[in-house]
Protein backbone atom coordinates (compact mmCIF):
# COMPACT_ATOMS: atom_id res chain seq x y z
CA UNK A 1 0.00 0.00 0.00
CA UNK A 2 0.95 3.38 -1.21
CA UNK A 3 0.41 6.74 0.90
CA UNK A 4 1.29 10.12 -0.44
CA UNK A 5 1.48 13.61 1.43
CA UNK A 6 2.09 16.46 -1.81
CA UNK A 7 2.75 18.77 0.82
CA UNK A 8 6.27 17.51 1.82
CA UNK A 9 6.70 15.00 -0.89
CA UNK A 10 7.73 11.63 1.03
CA UNK A 11 6.23 9.17 -0.06
CA UNK A 12 5.14 5.71 2.83
CA UNK A 13 5.19 2.32 1.18
CA UNK A 14 4.25 -0.41 3.85
CA UNK A 15 4.18 -4.17 2.73
CA UNK A 16 0.36 -5.04 2.53
CA UNK A 17 1.02 -8.53 4.07
CA UNK A 18 2.66 -7.08 7.12
CA UNK A 19 -0.69 -4.12 7.09
CA UNK A 20 -2.84 -6.96 7.26
CA UNK A 21 -0.74 -8.38 10.19
CA UNK A 22 -0.58 -5.15 11.92
CA UNK A 23 -4.38 -4.74 11.72
CA UNK A 24 -4.97 -8.37 13.26
CA UNK A 25 -2.54 -7.86 15.76
CA UNK A 26 -4.63 -4.55 16.87
CA UNK A 27 -8.16 -6.69 16.37
CA UNK A 28 -7.31 -9.23 18.94
CA UNK A 29 -6.49 -6.81 21.69
CA UNK A 30 -10.17 -5.40 21.22
CA UNK A 31 -11.78 -3.41 23.28
CA UNK A 32 -7.55 -2.19 24.59
CA UNK A 33 -5.05 -0.21 22.58
CA UNK A 34 -1.72 -2.23 21.86
CA UNK A 35 0.64 -1.32 19.18
CA UNK A 36 4.50 -2.01 18.39
CA UNK A 37 7.56 -0.42 16.40
CA UNK A 38 7.70 0.10 12.84
CA UNK A 39 11.01 -1.10 10.65
CA UNK A 40 11.75 -0.13 7.61
CA UNK A 41 14.35 2.06 5.34
CA UNK A 42 14.15 5.03 3.15
CA UNK A 43 15.35 4.95 -0.68
CA UNK A 44 18.96 6.17 -1.71
CA UNK A 45 17.28 9.33 -2.39
CA UNK A 46 15.37 9.71 0.73
CA UNK A 47 11.85 10.19 -0.67
CA UNK A 48 10.15 7.03 0.08
CA UNK A 49 9.64 5.07 3.12
CA UNK A 50 10.16 1.78 3.19
CA UNK A 51 7.80 0.06 5.93
CA UNK A 52 8.70 -3.72 5.90
CA UNK A 53 8.22 -5.04 9.80
CA UNK A 54 6.91 -4.75 12.65
CA UNK A 55 8.53 -5.26 16.48
CA UNK A 56 5.69 -5.98 19.18
CA UNK A 57 6.81 -5.19 22.81
CA UNK A 58 8.14 -7.96 25.48
CA UNK A 59 6.20 -5.99 28.05
CA UNK A 60 2.86 -3.24 28.13
CA UNK A 61 -0.01 -1.52 29.98
CA UNK A 62 -3.11 -1.02 27.84
CA UNK A 63 -6.74 0.15 28.42
CA UNK A 64 -9.13 1.08 26.21
CA UNK A 65 -7.85 4.78 26.14
CA UNK A 66 -4.53 3.93 26.69
CA UNK A 67 -1.16 1.83 25.22
CA UNK A 68 2.21 2.11 27.56
CA UNK A 69 5.20 -0.22 25.91
CA UNK A 70 8.30 -0.58 27.17
CA UNK A 71 11.53 -1.21 25.27
CA UNK A 72 13.15 -3.98 27.47
CA UNK A 73 14.47 -6.45 24.76
CA UNK A 74 13.84 -4.50 21.90
CA UNK A 75 17.71 -3.58 21.04
CA UNK A 76 18.90 -6.83 19.96
CA UNK A 77 15.70 -7.31 17.24
CA UNK A 78 17.36 -3.83 16.10
CA UNK A 79 20.78 -5.10 15.64
CA UNK A 80 18.97 -7.77 13.96
CA UNK A 81 17.99 -5.82 11.58
CA UNK A 82 20.14 -3.62 11.28
CA UNK A 83 22.62 -5.89 10.02
CA UNK A 84 20.08 -7.26 7.18
CA UNK A 85 21.07 -6.02 3.96
CA UNK A 86 19.58 -3.55 3.08
CA UNK A 87 19.77 -2.29 6.43
CA UNK A 88 16.62 -1.64 8.67
CA UNK A 89 16.06 0.47 11.75
CA UNK A 90 13.63 1.81 13.76
CA UNK A 91 11.03 4.12 12.03
CA UNK A 92 8.52 4.90 14.34
CA UNK A 93 5.37 3.79 16.04
CA UNK A 94 2.03 2.19 15.22
CA UNK A 95 -1.11 2.07 17.83
CA UNK A 96 -4.50 1.28 18.00
CA UNK A 97 -7.44 3.46 18.54
CA UNK A 98 -10.62 1.55 19.27
CA UNK A 99 -14.03 2.48 18.85
CA UNK A 100 -12.35 5.99 17.91
CA UNK A 101 -11.05 7.66 15.20
CA UNK A 102 -7.34 7.33 13.46
CA UNK A 103 -6.89 10.71 14.88
CA UNK A 104 -3.75 11.67 17.36
CA UNK A 105 -4.25 12.49 20.55
CA UNK A 106 -2.86 14.87 22.80
CA UNK A 107 -0.41 12.21 24.37
CA UNK A 108 0.16 10.53 20.92
CA UNK A 109 1.78 14.09 19.98
CA UNK A 110 3.41 13.99 22.93
CA UNK A 111 4.53 10.74 22.26
CA UNK A 112 6.14 11.40 19.26
CA UNK A 113 7.83 14.36 20.25
CA UNK A 114 9.65 12.95 22.60
CA UNK A 115 10.83 10.41 20.21
CA UNK A 116 12.31 13.24 17.64
CA UNK A 117 13.99 14.88 21.27
CA UNK A 118 14.86 11.05 23.06
CA UNK A 119 19.08 11.09 22.80
CA UNK A 120 18.94 7.79 21.28
CA UNK A 121 16.88 7.49 18.81
CA UNK A 122 18.41 8.84 15.32
CA UNK A 123 15.79 9.15 13.47
CA UNK A 124 14.08 13.08 12.83
CA UNK A 125 10.76 12.24 11.27
CA UNK A 126 9.23 9.48 13.13
CA UNK A 127 6.19 8.06 11.43
CA UNK A 128 2.89 7.05 13.00
CA UNK A 129 -0.01 4.86 12.36
CA UNK A 130 -3.36 4.88 14.01
CA UNK A 131 -5.42 1.97 13.03
CA UNK A 132 -9.28 3.00 14.28
CA UNK A 133 -10.98 0.18 15.09
CA UNK A 134 -14.64 -0.76 16.13
CA UNK A 135 -16.55 -4.12 15.37
CA UNK A 136 -17.69 -2.93 12.09
CA UNK A 137 -15.17 -0.72 10.69
CA UNK A 138 -11.08 -0.21 10.47
CA UNK A 139 -9.45 3.03 9.59
CA UNK A 140 -6.11 3.94 9.07
CA UNK A 141 -4.04 6.66 9.71
CA UNK A 142 -0.56 7.74 8.85
CA UNK A 143 1.43 10.56 10.21
CA UNK A 144 4.68 11.78 9.70
CA UNK A 145 6.92 14.26 11.66
CA UNK A 146 8.53 16.92 9.80
CA UNK A 147 9.78 19.97 10.43
CA UNK A 148 8.24 20.25 14.01
CA UNK A 149 4.96 19.69 12.36
CA UNK A 150 2.67 16.46 11.89
CA UNK A 151 1.67 15.57 8.40
CA UNK A 152 -1.64 13.26 7.76
CA UNK A 153 -0.96 10.80 4.70
CA UNK A 154 -3.55 10.19 2.09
Amino acid sequence: MIYKNKEIGLIINVVDALLSNIIDIGIQHYPNEFGGFLIGNYSNNQTQLNITDTILPNKYKATPYLFERDTIGIEDKLKNYYNENPKKYYVGEWHTHPNNLPIPSGTDISAINSIVNHKDVSITNPVMLIIGCNEAKIELGFYVQFKNKLYRYE
